[in-house]
């Protein structure tokens, strides 16, 4: 007895039932963890704004080839939004708009020109391809993020990326960036390869390659890393998600490798539930140990997590995603259960 219905929107109130030019949007994200474990989430024990959103977009398409995405947030996920990869002062990085943990971050923004049925290409600062989870917080289904997607991937890139699309079943990506997490400026000489490929292996499985190489700039040089996603759809009601990422720093000695699996079950559109069960091989480089643990003197080391979530809507507008997480790592010495909440109220 499930009948969330439309959600309202700021572009429905803005046009009403003409198409809008222009779409814009965004959501608040309120939350509250009872441990820090330095993955987005550093402020226990309080309930803390963690997004204000807001965007306004134009798709390229063909009758309309010319398109734009800009994207601005406030709240506690900024530090970790920023184009921290820019020297210091440049873009939204450590530019004076931080009040103590609370800042502002311009993630996105970008022009698109849709070439064809097929190609296009957009210039700008834009959200990488990487991995399977995202900084929106609409996007996930977790409160909480993997170790994988804070520790082994970007964020951001500053450059240009063509999409094609060349068939049903086939998307391919391919560009050049100045690195990891820039926005419009260039730190250590970073300039490297983003792209990949998307293909339907059959209707119900799905199989995303992307990877960067390069300089990678704040993150390293003579760099290669990789995200492999296998997307598969069991049933009508469950869904199946294994991630794999690695990324290798010949500069630097990084050497680090990820594995994810999600398990995401829909009981109705008002109630999802699902399971995270991650492995997380660091090194005393990327140094994380939360909890108070301790990063070991060399080496490498394995880092293990399991949670355990809902996806509550009672409203076609918010979601409310409760869980329970369960970090643990024998070598770095910590071991640590606890819980998260969040509300996610869109418009």
């Amino acid at each position: 007895d499930c009948n969330l219905g439309d959600a309202w929107t700021l572009s429905g109130a803005l046009h009403g039932d003409c198409p809008p030019c222009v779409d814009v949007g965004g959501w608040l994200s309120f939350g509250y963890h009872s441990e820090g474990n330095d993955l987005f989430n550093s402020r226990p024990d309080e309930i803390a704004l963690h997004q204000a959103w807001l965007y306004a977009e134009k798709v390229a398409t063909c009758e309309n080839p010319f398109g734009f995405r800009a994207d601005i947030m406030y709240g506690i996920d900024a530090d970790d939004t920023q184009a921290f990869g820019n020297p210091n002062g440049s873009w939204d990085f450590d530019n004076g708009f931080d009040y103590g943990s609370y800042g502002w971050a311009m993630p996105q923004l970008y022009g698109e020109v849709a070439l064809n049925d097929t190609w296009s290409v957009k210039a700008g600062h834009f959200y990488t391809l990487i991995g399977y989870e995202v900084v929106t917080a609409p996007d996930n289904f977790f409160y909480s993020h993997a170790m994988t997607m804070y520790n082994s991937e970007p964020f951001t890139h500053t450059g240009v990326l063509a999409t094609g699309s060349i068939s049903d079943s086939l998307t391919v990506y391919g560009g050049w960036t100045l690195g990891w997490d820039t926005g419009f400026d260039q730190l250590n000489d970073g300039s490297s390869f983003l792209g990949g490929f998307s293909y339907s292996v059959t209707d119900n499985v799905a199989f995303t390659y992307i990877s960067t190489a390069g300089n990678f700039g704040w993150r390293g040089d003579d760099a290669y890393s990789h995200s492999i996603v296998i997307d598969t759809t069991v049933t009508d009601n469950f869904n199946w998600v294994v991630q794999s990422d690695l990324v290798r720093v010949d500069s630097t000695g990084e050497d680090n490798v990820g594995l994810n699996q999600y398990f995401l079950y829909t009981v109705t559109d008002c109630l999802g539930l699902g399971a995270r069960v991650e492995w997380w091989k660091g090194d005393v480089l990327t140094g994380y140990a939360p909890h108070g643990g301790v990063v070991p003197a060399a080496g490498s080391y394995s880092n293990y997590a399991a949670t355990f979530g809902a996806n509550v809507r009672p409203h076609a507008n918010l979601v409310v995603r409760p869980e329970v997480r369960i970090d643990w790592s024998p070598a770095a010495d910590y071991d640590e259960s606890y819980f998260g909440v969040d509300a996610i109220v869109t418009f």
